[in-house]
């Protein structure tokens, strides 16, 4: 029996980097996650229990743009229901006291099935993927999403703002280092201004690779340019330095001095925390990525004169805004488990 069994959404890999910084501070719980993709490599380097059983749909990305929506929320939705079975098996052969689940739904639904406390963490509480006869589907899918987190013992949210209800807002929660920026950059072999790109864990964002590489080409600086490719892109290029898959990611954004990343929320969070000067750009139709942009007034469009950013931003000063989200989140989980 254990404490706790975390089910880590496999869709992007800041669901799992936001849970290992939550279960760092959990040492006391025993714990065992549950995820798919590149997430449960990342989740074992960083000394945790993992189980590799989730496959979901690729999005259709072509040029930064998403394509076919529609397609991809029913592909979700296949998905959706091979979890359901899944974590029917997991939970039969763990039997947590608590079940927590990072925008993994249907994990949340069999446990709350069987009675068990359950613990959401997201920064969505529903979503906007399609339009036309698709957002009539989308719609009855955010009905029952929200069903389910009203049942939810506890729903935590990585930002800032008020608590309501059974939702708590902790602020952004991200992994911690107990290493300074210069002994981290000395480890990585930074020794100019260093320009870090990184693109999450698919292939998604391939063309923010390709035009950061070229914008760096046009930019006549003494700066050096390291790309974070991630376990599906093999990058090669003169010149240029790939580190691959990293599952340090917060530490190479630290030691950075400008990061271009596709608009994930635990990467801008990441750069908040350590103070790095970030230049975010969406994938176009990506409605969560849009929004994370859009508030630090970034968009699709700007992919087109990167150029001129990166020469606006790669001297900007470091303004570090630590967070404490991970212990917070961390804490009512505990309380959760041992009531």
């Amino acid at each position: 029996m254990l404490d706790l069994v975390f089910f880590t959404s496999p869709i992007g890999l800041g669901h799992a980097t936001r849970d290992i910084a939550i279960a760092g501070n959990l040492t006391d719980i025993s714990k065992r996650f549950v995820s798919g993709g590149a997430a449960p490599r990342i989740i074992s380097q960083n000394g945790f229990d993992v189980e590799d059983l989730y496959r979901p749909p690729p999005f259709m990305v072509k040029n930064g743009k998403m394509e076919k929506p529609l397609r991809w929320l029913f592909g979700y939705y296949s998905y959706y229901k091979q979890c359901k079975a899944i974590s029917s098996e997991v939970l039969g052969k763990y039997s947590p006291r608590v079940v927590a689940s990072d925008e993994d739904f249907a994990s949340l639904v069999v446990a709350q099935e069987e009675g068990l406390k359950t613990i959401l963490v997201t920064d969505i509480l529903e979503t906007s993927f399609a339009s036309g006869i698709g957002s009539l589907i989308e719609k009855k899918m955010n009905k029952s999403m929200k069903k389910i987190i009203q049942k939810c013992d506890l729903v935590i949210l990585p930002e800032a703002g008020d608590n309501q209800d059974n939702m708590v807002r902790v602020g952004p929660i991200v992994r911690d280092t107990t290493q300074s920026r210069e002994q981290i950059r000395e480890k990585l072999g930074f020794t100019r201004k260093t320009i870090v790109v990184s693109i999450g864990g698919t292939d998604s964002g391939k063309f923010l690779i390709e035009k950061a590489i070229e914008a760096h080409s046009k930019i006549k600086s003494e700066t050096d340019l390291v790309i974070v490719s991630g376990p599906s892109l093999d990058i090669n290029n003169p010149g240029i330095r790939n580190l691959g898959f990293v599952n340090n990611l917060h530490e190479v954004i630290f030691a950075a001095d400008l990061v271009v990343s596709l608009a994930g929320k635990s990467t801008i969070d990441e750069a908040r925390h350590y103070g790095t000067p970030g230049i975010f750009i969406p994938i176009k139709g990506h409605f969560e990525q849009e929004d994370n942009a859009r508030e630090l007034g970034y968009t699709y469009d700007d992919i087109l004169h990167l150029d001129r950013i990166i020469l606006e931003k790669i001297n900007q000063k470091r303004e570090p805004k630590p967070f404490d989200g991970a212990k917070k989140a961390a804490e009512m989980i505990r309380k959760l488990v041992m009531a």
